[in-house]
């Protein structure tokens, strides 16, 4: 969090920009390197503890808390690398559907990891937006694919 508070005053950001800098960054979390994305990531994987609908919820309200900070942040259309609150909502959405083990869990994050970094089919297409529905859509998409393809393979083991 203090490394948040001190992007936050070098950016001379205040009030609703702060709070909003602060919740796409999942309270400063997107300030490490290296691999700011995968912090983000890493970050959410305790929800892996949750039901499948708990990560679900939790998925959904860091999609509407992304959302509301993107609108606030002009600068974050582009996606930059400390804006990891989409990481977080992509991750909860593989969680809710992976499976409940601890190889699910290391499936579903590998499998976003490589998503969202690779970018193929429609997770490069909602990349190459530019918009907050590109900064959101491209993780949500690679979520729901790692997710699927991990509870496909949970099935057979």
């Amino acid at each position: 969090m203090l490394a948040a508070g001190r992007a936050v005053r070098a950016h001379g950001m205040r009030g609703v920009t702060a709070a909003a800098a602060l919740v796409a960054s999942l309270g400063g979390i997107g300030r490490l390197r290296p691999a700011p994305g995968t912090w983000g990531s890493l970050a959410v994987l305790p929800l892996a503890a949750l039901p499948w609908w708990g990560c679900l919820l939790a998925g959904a309200a860091f999609t509407l808390a992304g959302f509301w900070a993107l609108a606030r942040l002009p600068a974050a259309a582009d996606d930059p690398g400390w804006v990891v609150v989409d990481e977080a909502a992509g991750m909860a959405l593989a969680l809710a559907l992976a499976p409940p083990t601890w190889w699910g869990v290391l499936m579903a994050f590998a499998l976003f990891r490589l998503f969202d970094v690779r970018k193929p089919g429609p997770v490069g297409w909602l990349d190459r937006r530019h918009d907050a529905l590109g900064v959101m859509g491209d993780d949500l998409a690679a979520g729901l694919m790692a997710g699927a393809i991990a509870w496909g393979m949970g099935a057979w083991t």
